[in-house]
């Protein structure tokens, strides 16, 4: 990932910002967005030697998503990876299907899938320019799975999946490869939030149900996040690669 410029939504804290950590790691330069403050990110990333713009990043508005184009290209004169990352998650709150307000649906749906969209649609251009360029899209078992008690969540995690799988049809011609990765829940502040007092058992209720009798911790998956972004997968497009112990068998 030498002199790469990766973008990665939802960088303030989590996943997101241990993404950042590790391409940084790699020799990265990074590009940390986020509605939140990434100012930790920032500091994190230069800990360990790398570069780091810290940008706010609203993916529901399309204007923001193509400043975060352009002041990455202004930076870095190029766009090679995105990882969108950026969700709502750990603030959606856990019902039956049918008891879910319509506007937390539509708040899920808004961030989830039109940010996906709205984020690729901004950095395409621009990698469709230098013939290559790879998106990852951060799916979740819970779209194949169907976890119950959270169908905003997971019919939103579903979209992201056939979003990835057009867009990779679409972009393929250009040289850019588009991705997701569906992971099980992982142990993070967001799933804490969503879970509350229950996180405990439900976690040790998701590792017994998979063929990994663990909890997906944040060091177990951003390897695949890598490998997605780098030329070892360069002949990988449109697949969606679980990261779950084996709670599903595709």
């Amino acid at each position: 990932m030498k002199d790469k410029v990766v973008i990665i939504t939802g960088a303030a804290r989590g996943l997101g910002q241990k993404y950042c950590i590790e391409f940084a790691k790699a020799g990265a330069h990074i590009v940390a967005a986020d509605i939140a403050s990434c100012n930790e990110t920032e500091k994190l990333v230069k800990n360990v030697g790398g570069e780091c713009l810290n940008l706010e990043l609203d993916v529901t508005d399309f204007d923001s998503c193509l400043n975060l184009a352009s002041k990455t290209l202004e930076k870095f004169n190029k766009i090679d990876v995105l990882v969108n990352n950026a969700a709502l998650y750990g603030t959606l709150k856990s019902s039956r299907f049918e008891d879910i307000e319509s506007d937390q649906w539509d708040k899920a749906m808004n961030v989830n899938v039109k940010g996906v969209w709205n984020c690729c649609r901004a950095v395409v251009p621009s990698m469709r320019t230098q013939k290559s360029g790879s998106i990852i899209n951060i799916a979740s078992l819970a779209a194949i799975y169907g976890m119950p008690y959270a169908a905003d969540y997971a019919s939103s995690k579903a979209a992201v999946l056939g979003l990835t799988r057009v867009i990779a049809r679409e972009v393929g011609k250009d040289g850019i490869r588009v991705n997701s990765v569906a992971p099980s829940m992982v142990r993070t502040d967001s799933a804490a939030e969503f879970l509350g007092e229950k996180a405990d058992r439900a976690f040790d209720v998701i590792a017994k149900g998979q063929i990994l009798q663990k909890t997906l911790e944040v060091d177990d998956i951003y390897g695949t996040i890598l490998y997605l972004a780098g030329n070892q997968s360069k002949f990988v497009t449109g697949q969606t690669l679980m990261v779950d112990g084996g709670s599903v068998l595709l």
